[in-house]
């Protein structure tokens, strides 16, 4: 039996993160609450699965002699004793502690099938008399208990089960087969003998499958990769905190290079769980940090470059329609194409407010000129765009919309002579705003996807913004036959 805690959702819930970048590679950037909802659901969920893995579960049969009136001493024995069917029902509930998680499930009924035998020497009659036949047996008012402790290990989670037990109140066994409507008495000698089994058998199980999925989450890979260039630095820092009804952890949560190695990390950040007043499963925050981190790694990488040849106006991408702009570009190449070719100068910065996300851009524009079979470089402006936007998801994608606020201008060098910036500030507008800005757009239309376990979907996900700091509340739903193959690892 490999999860009837919630962790082993919980867990697989919190690897729900967007991409990102920045400095302070010793703290957490990403804080993953799982409200009371989210506890109610993954108990849910998971006991759901346990009662699937615990059925069919053999229990150890019995032999025994007991004595019985006129007949003398009689062996009798009980085996093939499988519990096939448990009943949850609805009472169960989720308790976090000061280090830990109970779950405690009561009122749970369960059905046993089981053969039985017996066989005695009487003095009446000088051969052996046996009968056998089978039992159904139905437990009722059975409760199971289990704590759960979670700490941090290196910068991994480690999960032990520190207490697990299981109470039978009251079994009804009925006999069937053979003579059986004679032998009711000899359910006294297989009573005991169930019970202890079935308290015995179900902790043991479960404890089992604690263990294996300690092991499941020790090797829980410390990064993600999001692409071929960068990587989720999925390293936890401390301990995990409970409160009243909810549990969280923090996660570095920095986007780094996919052949960086992370490193294990000590601080615990600032919180910020607050939600709208929404009810949710899950409360995900991630710093500014975390989205600027991503942008400086392709940056590095050399991945935030952009050769624009086709534009709306496909005009504006000709010597002929500047020579009124930059007479001596038109004079040095009458009637040639050119090609703007886009770079970054620097890593773009992001800021969160809490009304929206703003973005510094500083980005190099090189002019070239296709003459002939050669492209030549003619000049090139430095362009600084402020740019705001808003943060939208749905499912297991994280989308965004930007809009121009404002942009500078600086030649920073030509081969066409001097020209002022403020003879080509409106055509520059025009092109962000009719070719950069949907080009951005079109990129963040497409959606981002967030790196969470196969077979889990974000649900009904609100975003809000806070300084610093973005949280997205979501719901979760789950593809049963993934999470039991899950279970199995």
């Amino acid at each position: 039996m490999a999860c009837l805690c919630p962790l082993h959702l919980l867990l697989l819930l919190l690897t729900a993160a967007a991409a990102a970048s920045g400095s302070g590679a010793d703290e957490a950037h990403v804080s993953v609450a799982v409200a009371e909802k989210g506890l109610a659901f993954a108990k849910d969920v998971l006991i759901g699965e346990a009662v699937r893995s615990l059925t069919p579960l053999r229990l150890p049969g019995v032999e025994k002699a007991v004595r019985v009136p006129f007949l003398g001493g009689v062996r009798v024995a009980a085996s093939n004793i499988t519990l096939f069917h448990l009943d949850v029902g609805d009472n169960s509930t989720i308790f976090p502690g000061d280090s830990g998680l109970l779950v405690v499930a009561s009122g749970i009924t369960a059905n046993i099938s089981m053969h039985w035998s017996y066989c005695y020497d009487s003095w009446l009659f000088p051969i052996e008399i046996a009968d056998s036949g089978t039992a159904s047996i139905l437990v009722q008012g059975m409760e199971v208990g289990i704590t759960m402790v979670i700490k941090n290990n290196n910068g991994s989670l480690a999960l032990s089960a520190s207490q697990c037990g299981c109470y039978v109140k009251d079994l009804v066994i009925s006999l069937d087969g053979g003579a059986s409507w004679f032998y009711q008495g000899f359910i006294n000698a297989f009573e005991d003998h169930i019970k202890a089994a079935v308290e015995k058998a179900i902790p043991e199980n479960i404890i089992e499958g604690a263990g294996k999925l300690d092991s499941f989450l020790q090797g829980l890979p410390r990064t993600i990769s999001l692409d071929d260039v960068a990587a989720f630095n999925m390293t936890f820092i401390n301990d995990p905190h409970y409160g009243n009804s909810s549990i969280e952890f923090d996660i570095n949560g920095l986007v780094t290079s996919a052949v960086a190695k992370t490193t294990n990390l000590q601080k615990h950040p600032q919180l910020s769980l607050a939600c709208g007043g929404a009810s949710k499963m899950l409360l995900l925050s991630l710093d500014e940090d975390v989205l600027n981190s991503a942008l400086e790694v392709h940056f590095k990488a050399g991945s935030m470059h952009w050769v624009v040849d086709k534009v709306p106006d496909q005009s504006l991408l000709n010597t002929a329609n500047w020579k009124f702009i930059i007479p001596r570009l038109y004079w040095n190449y009458p009637n040639d194409d050119m090609l703007l070719n886009i770079s970054m100068a620097s890593s773009p910065v992001i800021r969160i407010t809490s009304e929206k996300i703003e973005a510094t851009i500083n980005a190099d524009m090189v002019i070239d000129v296709v003459d002939g079979k050669e492209i030549v470089p003619v000049a090139c402006i430095s362009v600084i765009v402020s740019a705001s936007g808003v943060v939208d998801a749905l499912g297991n994608k994280v989308y965004g919309r930007v809009g121009l606020d404002n942009f500078s201008l600086a030649l920073k060098w030509s081969k066409i002579g001097n020209f002022h910036m403020s003879l080509i500030q409106g055509v520059i507008r025009v092109f962000l705003n009719t070719v950069c800005m949907p080009y951005l757009n079109s990129r963040l239309g497409n959606g981002f996807i967030l790196p969470v376990v196969h077979g889990f979907t974000l649900q009904d996900v609100y975003v809000l913004t806070s300084a610093e700091q973005l949280t997205l509340c979501s719901d979760v739903t789950f593809n049963a036959s993934s999470l039991a193959s899950l279970s199995r690892m």
